[in-house]
């Protein structure tokens, strides 16, 4: 059983981006791990393993425009289904 059952990624596109400051509010703010936040001040990758993925959604809309959305269940992978 995973702990943290949403592999979620996205790309936050937006003006004055800052990996670090990405990076340091969805560690202090949401609850997941295996994170990931890389690019520049105009495009952000995002990954990120938790179980609301909606949260890191909603946080990510309000820095930029997000698109390339993906939320795959990795307890129906580990089994065999589809995520």
């Amino acid at each position: 059983m995973l702990e943290f059952k949403f592999d979620t990624q996205l790309l936050i596109e937006g003006h004055d981006l800052s990996e670090d400051a990405i990076n340091d509010h969805i560690t202090q703010n949401l609850k997941g791990d295996c994170l990931l936040a890389v690019g520049d001040e105009d495009l952000i990758k995002i990954h990120f393993h938790t179980n609301e993925p909606w949260e890191l959604l909603q946080y990510c809309a309000s820095l930029g425009e997000i698109y390339d959305v993906v939320v795959e269940n990795m307890e129906r992978q580990e089994n065999g289904l589809q995520g």
